[in-house]
């Protein structure tokens, strides 16, 4: 029973980042689009902060390779998505 309880508890950093990316992808299909994508891009880059910051158990779901590596990938993806939204024009 405490490690099913313990499992569910060590999801939170995976449930907020993609709680904070669905708000992204909703804002940017009803709203404004460049909104939605800052929105979004900052979820992937919590997701890289929470990867850096907690451990193996901690971090559930989001560890996936070794800290580094998915640190990294995050934090590229997350910049990457977040330049692209701001130099994009609006066209």
């Amino acid at each position: 029973m405490a490690a099913a309880a313990e499992q569910r508890r060590s999801e939170w950093p995976l449930a907020i980042c993609v709680l904070a990316g669905l708000a992204g992808l909703v804002i940017l299909t009803f709203y404004n689009w460049r909104n939605g994508i800052l929105i979004f891009s900052g979820s992937v880059l919590l997701a890289g902060l929470l990867r850096l910051a907690l451990n193996d158990d901690q971090a559930g779901l989001l560890h996936v390779r070794g800290r580094m590596f998915d640190t990294a990938l995050l934090l590229a993806a997350g910049a990457a998505i977040l330049v692209l939204a701001l130099i994009i024009p609006n066209g």
